[in-house]
């Protein structure tokens, strides 16, 4: 059985914390099927198990399962160092359900030794059929300070040119860095598709972004009473140009926000969407799922 990773930024403590809680009942399913771009399934069953709360032999079978029952029937893993990539790449090939993205997380980059090393094995990964994206990569100035940020820089870079070289996606981890970013991917030139990641910029970066052509992922956040300006900025995003995501076991949508996250959870932020954009739930059902197939080819 494969190894379960933890994440490259939390602390044992918000760890543990998240394990005391359960996961929350399933909301009702959706009109039509769409995806979870984001998630982090060897994270979510390592700390919290199977979302259906049994003890399965293969725990990502089982979320998989539980999110096909509320109609998310596709996702995507995501990955965050060599380990987890390889890891999120070989499930990729076992479930048909789930497509892989391979990275570096731009806080991992200024922890390596040998910063290269690890990029040649991100990009042998990323020539993998079912290897669909270049990512979490980008820039985080929440975490790392300055001394870090050079290597996060030429991480970043590096992630550029795997993802245009392969014609993949590549999915932009953005914390506290939006000026940063656009000028990282003015000076390397944007691959065709960039998926900013968790969308946690306000309107005016929002309408940059759709501007460049890229697409705004909005996970839970988008539903927090606190998220005006999200709100502000999914209101403004053309339907395709909009996707959603979990980033479970994160960033749990309302009104389970504290409580593990995994895919079945998506149809909360879903509607969530519907009722900002003022979109008809079904119609944006199905733009959400046709950008996924779009995005990161047919599953």
């Amino acid at each position: 059985m494969l190894t379960a990773m933890t994440g490259p930024t939390e602390s044992r403590k918000q760890r543990a914390a998240r394990r005391a809680g359960e996961f929350p009942p399933a909301p009702p399913p959706l009109p039509r099927p769409v995806l979870d771009s984001h998630t982090h399934l060897d994270i979510t069953v390592a700390e919290a198990g199977a979302p259906d709360g049994s003890d399965a032999a293969d725990p990502v079978a089982a979320a998989i399962e539980v999110a096909a029952t509320v109609g998310v029937d596709r996702l995507v893993q995501v990955g965050v160092d060599v380990e987890s990539s390889r890891w999120g790449a070989e499930v990729a090939d076992r479930h048909p359900a789930v497509l892989a993205t391979v990275a570096l997380h731009p806080n991992e980059a200024p922890r390596l030794a040998d910063l290269d090393a690890a990029l040649r094995e991100i990009e042998t990964l990323a020539a993998r059929d079912r290897v669909r994206g270049i990512g979490e990569t980008g820039m985080d100035f929440f975490r790392t300070g300055d001394d870090g940020r050079a290597a996060q820089e030429e991480s970043f870079r590096a992630h550029i040119a795997i993802a245009k070289r392969y014609g993949k996606a590549l999915v932009i981890h953005d914390r506290e860095a939006h000026a940063d970013v656009l000028r990282i991917l003015d000076d390397e030139g944007a691959p065709d598709t960039v998926v900013l990641h968790c969308f946690s910029g306000d309107a005016d970066f929002a309408r940059e972004c759709v501007r460049r052509g890229h697409l705004l992922s909005f996970a839970g956040t988008v539903t927090f009473g606190s998220a005006t300006g999200l709100r502000e900025a999914a209101a403004l995003t053309p339907i395709d140009q909009l996707l959603v995501e979990t980033d479970a076991p994160y960033l749990t949508p309302m009104p389970h926000r504290g409580r593990p996250n995994a895919s079945y959870l998506i149809p909360l932020t879903v509607r969530s969407l519907a009722e900002t954009t003022g979109a008809d739930l079904d119609e944006l059902c199905a733009a959400i799922s046709a950008t996924g197939d779009r995005v990161f080819g047919p599953w």
